[in-house]
């Protein structure tokens, strides 16, 4: 196909894209909360103040000629009302990445402490089965029992023997 020419005023102009700078969204997002983060400081508060507190004392007692804010302050609430629009979008983008790491540490919590209940369950069957097998293994001290028993088993009987060896000599000897 042809290419359509643009110096032609019968065909219409195929519209172009308007290309827009391309920025790094993480860079862009970690400027951001830089942002945020000093804006939520005591400094910030601070350096704002010392701001607006120069703004009214050069526009309230420098002379009318070196005023740059004459119309009762209008300027600085424009500046303000700028400082707002910029930094609100600013902190929301700031939220929303906070927002984002708390939604990942959560599933990773949450996959985690999955893992550490199969691996308690895990471990509970092992012990009860374990638990199991020595109820039927023998113990030392059903050992020393048994072995007790069968040692006053072998004294009777050699006491037997003994009785009944005597009782056959007194007969020989009778």
């Amino acid at each position: 196909m042809t290419e359509p020419r643009r110096d032609r005023l019968d065909q219409p102009i195929e519209p172009g894209r308007v290309r827009l700078p391309r920025f790094d969204p993480e860079a862009f997002g970690r400027w951001s909360e830089s942002i945020a983060r000093f804006m939520g400081t005591a400094k910030f508060i601070v350096y704002m103040t010392l701001v607006i507190a120069a703004w009214f004392a050069w526009n309230t007692l420098a002379p009318k000629s070196l005023r740059f804010d004459p119309y009762a302050f209008m300027f600085l609430t424009l500046m303000l009302s700028l400082q707002a629009s910029y930094a609100a979008p600013l902190i929301l983008l700031a939220q929303n990445r906070q927002a984002d790491r708390d939604r990942l540490t959560m599933e990773e919590d949450r996959r985690r402490a999955a893992m550490q209940k199969a691996d308690t369950e895990y471990l509970a069957r092992e012990i009860a089965s374990l638990r199991i097998a020595v109820g039927e293994v023998a113990t030392r001290d059903f050992v020393r029992s048994e072995l007790a028993r069968l040692a006053d088993e072998l004294d009777e009987a050699a006491h037997r023997r003994q009785k009944l060896e005597r009782k056959e000599w007194e007969e020989e000897r009778t």
